[in-house]
C-alpha cells in the first residue's frame, strides 16, 4: 500500500469584515414598509373600482415586500457593543469578523457563528460546588449567543493535587487573565476555546510545579527557587508556558498567578511539625550565641574591675550557671548563699 500523507490544516486567520452603516438601510426599510402599506391600501381601492390589473399589481408588490425584502433587510442589521465581535460565515465559508462598536448592515445571508458552550460537560459533571451550577447556567444562557466577547477575563481552575520537585503532594490553584486575540482561530481551530484553555492551564501548572520545591527550606541549595518564595518567577514561567499552548486557539495570556498553595492534608501535619522544629532550632541557636556573648562580657567586666578573683573551677561553675539561666525555658529561681564563697 502506498503511504498516504496527511495534509495539515492551515491555521485560520482573522479578517476584518467591512460593513456599511446600518442607519441608512434601516431608514430605507422603514420607508419601504410605509410605501408597501400605502400600496396595499391603494390596491384595495383599485380592486373596488374594478381596476383589477393595477390593484392586483400593487397588492402583489406589497405582499412580496412584506415576505422577502423586509425580513432580509432586518436580518442584515447588526448591533455591536464595545469589546464584542461577530464571526460571520456565508454558506459555511468564513467571510470576516465584525468588530468595533456601532450599528452595521451586512449581507443578510451571512450568519454569525454561535459561541461554543460547555453545557454538556456541565450537566454530566458532579455537583460538588455551587460554582458548577452557576457555570452550567451561564453556559445555558450563552447557547443562543452569537457575539464573541473580547473583554479581558479571568479563569480560576479548581484546586488540584500536584507533586513538587521533591515529590511532596501539594494543593495548588492558579488564576489566569486572558482575552481573545484572534477570533477566527478561537472559533474554528479548536472545538471550545474556554475548555481548551482550562485543560492547558492544568497541564502547564503540572509542568511548572514539578520543577520547583514547595519551600526554600526543603532545598539543599539555599539559593534555589521555590514555589512559596519565588512567586514572580513562577508567574512568569506559567504565563509563558500557557501562552505557548493556547496560541493555536487565538488567545492571549496577560498574567497567571498562584492563588492557593498548601501541603496536601496527608502530609500537612508532618510538615508543620518539621517547620516548628526548624523554627525552634533556629531560635535556640540565636539564644545560645547571645548567651555566650553575655557570659564572655560578664567575665571580662569582673576581671577588669577586679570585683572578685575567680579561679578556673569557679569560672566554669559561673559559666555553667549563667548558661542555664540564659538558655532555660523557665525563669531562674534565685538561691541566696549566706555562707562563705569557698
Amino acid at each position: 500500500m502506498e503511504n498516504q500523507k496527511l495534509e495539515s490544516k492551515a491555521p485560520s486567520q482573522e479578517v476584518r469584515l467591512k460593513a456599511m452603516s446600518g442607519m441608512p438601510m434601516l431608514l430605507l426599510n422603514l420607508l419601504g414598509i410605509v410605501l408597501s402599506i400605502a400600496a396595499f391600501i391603494f390596491s384595495v381601492v383599485y380592486l373596488d373600482s374594478e381596476s383589477f390589473a393595477l390593484g392586483g399589481t400593487l397588492l402583489g408588490l406589497s405582499i412580496f415586500y412584506w415576505c422577502i425584502p423586509m425580513p432580509l433587510l432586518f436580518m442584515g442589521l447588526k448591533v455591536i457593543r464595545p469589546n464584542e465581535a461577530m464571526v460571520m460565515t456565508l454558506f459555511g465559508r468564513y467571510v470576516g469578523t465584525l468588530k468595533g462598536e456601532g450599528f452595521y448592515f451586512v449581507n443578510p445571508f451571512t450568519t454569525a457563528v454561535p459561541m461554543p458552550t460547555a453545557l454538556s460537560s456541565a450537566e454530566n459533571a458532579p455537583a460538588l460546588e455551587p460554582e458548577t451550577t452557576a457555570k452550567g447556567a451561564n453556559a445555558h444562557q450563552q447557547r443562543a449567543s452569537r457575539k464573541l466577547s473580547l473583554k479581558t477575563m479571568a479563569l480560576s481552575n479548581n484546586k488540584q493535587k500536584v507533586n513538587d520537585k521533591l515529590g511532596n503532594p501539594i494543593i495548588i490553584s492558579i488564576v489566569v487573565i486572558w482575552r481573545v486575540a484572534d477570533t477566527a482561530k478561537a472559533m474554528f481551530d479548536v472545538d471550545n476555546f474556554t475548555e481548551y484553555l482550562s485543560i492547558q492551564c492544568d497541564s502547564a501548572l503540572r509542568n511548572i510545579v514539578r520543577l520547583y520545591s514547595y519551600d526554600a527550606a526543603d532545598n539543599e541549595d539555599a539559593n534555589e527557587k521555590s514555589l512559596r518564595g519565588s512567586s514572580q518567577e513562577i508567574s512568569n514561567r506559567l504565563t509563558e508556558e500557557i501562552q505557548s499552548k493556547v496560541t493555536v486557539a487565538g488567545l492571549e495570556i496577560t498574567e497567571a498567578r498562584i492563588t492557593h498553595l498548601a501541603y496536601a492534608p496527608e502530609i500537612a501535619a508532618a510538615m508543620l511539625q518539621r517547620q516548628q522544629a526548624s523554627a525552634v532550632v533556629d531560635a535556640r541557636q540565636l539564644i545560645v550565641e547571645g548567651a555566650v556573648g553575655m557570659v564572655e562580657m560578664a567575665l571580662e567586666k569582673l576581671s577588669e574591675q577586679e570585683i572578685v578573683e575567680l579561679d578556673d573551677e569557679r569560672k566554669a561553675a559561673m559559666v555553667s550557671n549563667l548558661m542555664v539561666v540564659l538558655c532555660g525555658n523557665r525563669d531562674a529561681q534565685p538561691i541566696v548563699n549566706s555562707g562563705s564563697l569557698y
